[in-house]
């Protein structure tokens, strides 16, 4: 028996024809019948010929001896995936396909365990033939293929005939491939060449399309492959969504509504009620005409306190209906807002986000996908459950830019099987502006591939809008409107940047005793207060200045960690109530994500609660957290930054006006650099045109401004001018996509690429226990337990850092490594107390004395 796999625990071994006909059915299911190439030929044609030959190579007796461990020649020969490139390429185009749909077969099939290439340049090293004399690895390779032919026409001649009569549709054969091998090679290779002799990477080479077109194919293979592989039943149920049902979301929203007091001449709270309902009302208006018009990029502009998210979902669910959608997608920033979305849908659709309903999809996120009742089972099937929510299959998923952009961009394999998914669905991104400056050219053209190539329907809602996408409709009229209508918050302009602003030589930042004094008068007038710093190093600074006159959130959430691990965020809140004295928390990425999301709860039950509290935190609490302070201190920061950090004060307009100062924070310890100088700085230098922005839109008098001056007209008029006079946004990203250097769009990244390490943060006995869980099954090589037990640890570790600071990377030396191959350090805090403070989390030994007394 010629097989694809070998035989592995209980399943036996699969022949190859079974596998390649497993393949080649699965496609039905995961490419559309309607979905059609740049060329108008269908996609899913393409798919099944690419299907029925991805492992044709693994019918030489070289791969078969390397199934049994018996192969000992060269390495070369036993590789299946050039050969079955080569017969896509000849298939393809046998059947009269246009060539560049070949070329993206070609491609498809060469890297289908593999990630993209720079397409025009890979097609010509693996295809240009020299000039038969040069004894370079590109010739032997197509020596191998050749040897791997005869070898085939030896042992498996029956299955070749076979398998190229079907994937050729009758138009071509086994023989006229093999005997025209060489020919062939030439013509490939005249697809990406202009004088015979050096690749054409430009665009005069390939088209625009191209692209798309190869990033179809490959994702299409790849998930079919998989799931095939994997053993995933092969029918419509494994790859169909269970759809949320609109109703069932509308009457939530009604519901809500219900309760509501809406007058437009009324209180501020039924104001507000009115006015989100009039805004739900509008944007619903308009979906209907956009759907008319063929969907493509929807903007909603509306300012923080008018239920976005909720007016958002009512959009995707009005149009992947209007559309005939199956899946909705909705993308945010940052992982620390995930869950709140999630956890809302979840409480509608009375679902654990486990299902084909609900899936949430980030890296801290257990994101499977379980049919089966019975546990055991679903144990047992856990590496199918994971591959089928990764590849999105879920009627409404919840994941993070990062997840959606960079598998656009030259995904890696795996990140791959989401993009089928991706056909008709509706995309909602939520907080655009948050991508980094860098991508504002590639971001808009990855949402262009989506619509074009997909039939995405993409909305991009946010209350500062970078107006990334051109000719985009906006949902709203005259978001303006409900600027007015809805002012929540005063902008103050501290002194410290009233000196920045104008420029003045003496200009010189607010020092941190200053503003750690300021924070204290707020504290003790019985107010609540937020500080959001640039940089760690700022917010530990500014916590150092408060006094130890008032309970330490952060502290009595450590006192219960020492004897318990789990319990609810209403325990600290009554561990901080019996105390009686007014709060503060600091808050940061050194703390673990579980700590944070633990403090945040409880920080909200006691804003909520009108308990007089200070939390001093970077920009991690910046956007999307629901909580809602009475006044917010803002290191002096880009627009659209400033006015997200208004959005967490007097959020659910709990007094008249809320006031958000603005100030300039001084260089914490020895550094040379303000933190926003160092942030914002970088690069694209943005503080000048905030200072400027600022200048313009503040009254004569300077210092207050009101909420629409900043809110509508600074935003416009800061994002104008970085897009008019800065340009900003690399024009080669785009052009990455244009000319098919998939390869060079897997090297960007939306996350800062420096140098971090990973620490399992121990604070626990149970914490404690899952560390050595994961040391002894890595010892025991006991893999897939391996994996999901460090996936299991994720919400208890930190990556910290380390750039050019020694003292840092010291430190983070001096903890035992838990997982060599995985730079992953373990942090006991019981046995390396110097390395860790129950207040700011993972600190340098001796880097703070202050933090001792808080």
């Amino acid at each position: 028996m010629i097989r694809s796999h070998p035989a592995e625990g209980e399943r036996e071994a699969v022949p190859l024809s079974d596998h390649l006909d497993d393949v080649a059915a699965r496609i039905p299911h995961v490419v559309p019948a309607s979905v059609q190439t740049p060329a108008g030929e269908s996609l899913r044609a393409v798919c099944e010929t690419l299907a029925l030959l991805h492992d044709f190579g693994k019918a030489t007796s070289y791969f078969q001896q390397y199934l049994n461990d018996e192969y000992q020649g060269d390495s070369a020969l036993r590789y299946h995936a050039p050969l079955g490139s080569f017969a896509a390429y000849y298939a393809l185009d046998a059947r009269g396909f246009d060539t560049e749909t070949c070329l993206a077969g070609f491609v498809a099939v060469a890297k289908h365990h593999g990630e993209l290439p720079n397409v025009a340049t890979y097609v010509h090293d693996r295809t240009n033939t020299n000039d038969g004399n040069s004894e370079t690895k590109v010739t032997e390779s197509q020596r191998a293929v050749a040897k791997q032919l005869a070898d085939i026409r030896e042992h498996a001649p029956d299955l070749a005939a076979d398998v190229f009569e079907r994937a050729s549709d009758g138009e071509g054969s086994w023989s006229e491939f093999t005997g025209e091998f060489v020919s062939l090679l030439d013509d490939i290779d005249a697809t990406v060449t202009g004088d015979g002799a050096m690749p054409r990477v430009g665009r005069d080479a390939l088209s625009v399309d191209c692209y798309g077109t190869v990033l179809r194919c490959w994702s299409a293979l790849t998930l079919a492959d998989k799931t095939s592989a994997a053993g995933a039943k092969r029918d419509a149920e494994t790859y169909e969504p269970k759809r949320p049902r609109r109703d069932v979301f509308e009457a939530y929203v009604a519901d809500i509504e219900k309760e509501a007091d809406a007058d437009p001449e009324g209180t501020r709270e039924q104001r507000l009620d009115y006015h989100r309902s009039r805004a739900r009302a509008e944007v619903l208006e308009t979906t209907e005409s956009f759907a008319e018009d063929g969907g493509g990029v929807a903007t909603l502009t509306l300012p923080t306190g008018l239920g976005k998210t909720l007016t958002g979902l009512s959009a995707a669910f009005d149009l992947r209906e209007r559309l005939g959608g199956e899946r909705i997608v909705y993308a945010l920033p940052f992982t620390s807002i995930i869950d709140q979305v999630v956890d809302e849908l979840a409480d509608i659709y009375e679902t654990d986000g486990t299902g084909r309903l609900l899936t949430a999809h980030h890296h801290l996120a257990e994101t499977v996908i379980r049919d089966d009742d019975d546990e055991e089972r679903a144990d047992k099937h856990d590496d199918i459950a994971g591959m089928l929510a990764e590849s999105w299959l879920a009627g409404l998923t919840v994941t993070t830019f990062v997840q959606l952009f960079e598998s656009l961009a030259g995904p890696a394999n795996r990140q791959s099987l989401k993009l089928p998914a991706l056909q008709d669905a509706v995309i909602v991104l939520d907080e655009p502006q948050s991508l980094p400056l860098d991508w504002w050219k590639l971001a808009p053209r990855l949402v262009e591939l989506l619509i074009d190539r997909y039939d995405a329907t993409v909305i991009a809602m946010t209350a500062t809008q970078p107006r990334l996408f051109e000719d985009a409709t906006e949902l709203v009229a005259e978001p303006s409107s409900y600027f007015e209508a809805v002012e929540r918050v005063e902008y103050v302009l501290d002194e410290s940047t009233e000196r920045y602003v104008e420029r003045r030589s003496e200009a010189t930042p607010k020092s941190y005793e200053s503003a750690g004094g300021t924070l204290e008068r707020t504290l003790d007038s019985g107010q609540s207060s937020l500080a959001i710093c640039n940089t760690i190093d700022s917010a530990r600074e500014l916590t150092d200045q408060l006094s130890g006159n008032y309970v330490n959130v952060g502290k009595r959430y450590g006192e219960l960690l020492d004897v318990e691990d789990e319990f609810t965020p209403e325990k600290i809140v009554k561990k901080v109530r019996r105390d009686g004295r007014p709060a503060t928390l600091h808050l940061s990425t050194r703390l673990r994500p579980r700590d944070r999301l633990a403090l945040i709860q409880a920080a909200k039950q006691l804003t909520d609660e009108g308990y007089p509290l200070t939390v001093v935190s970077t920009q991690l609490i910046e956007a999307g957290v629901d909580i809602s302070f009475d006044t917010v201190y803002r290191d002096l920061a880009p627009i659209d930054s400033i006015v997200q950090a208004a959005g967490r004060c007097n959020r659910s307009f709990e007094r008249e006006r809320g006031e958000v100062t603005v100030w300039w924070l001084d260089a914490p310890g020895d550094q040379q650099k303000t933190p926003a100088a160092a942030i914002y700085n970088r690069g694209v230098s943005l503080l000048p045109v905030t200072a400027e922005t600022l200048a313009a839109v503040r009254d004569d008098d300077g210092g207050t401004l009101p909420e629409r001056a900043v809110a509508d007209e600074a935003v416009s008029r800061y994002y104008r001018r970085l897009r008019e006079e800065k340009n900003v946004g690399k024009a080669e990203y785009a052009d990455h996509v244009d000319s098919a250097r998939a390869a060079a769009l897997g090297e960007l990244s939306l996350i800062d690429a420096r140098r971090t390490a990973e620490i399992l943060v121990c604070r626990t006995d149970d914490d404690r226990r899952l560390a050595e869980k994961v040391r002894q099954a890595e010892q025991a090589r006991e893999w897939t337990e391996f994996r999901r037990l460090l996936d299991e640890s994720k919400d208890r570790r930190i990556s910290v850092p380390l750039g050019w600071d020694d003292d840092r990377a010291e430190a983070i030396q001096q903890l035992p490594v838990l997982v060599e191959d995985e730079g992953l350090y373990c942090l006991d805090t019981d046995r390396y107390e110097a390395h860790f403070d129950t207040t700011q989390g993972f600190v340098v030994p001796g880097s703070s004395v202050a933090h001792q007394f808080l």
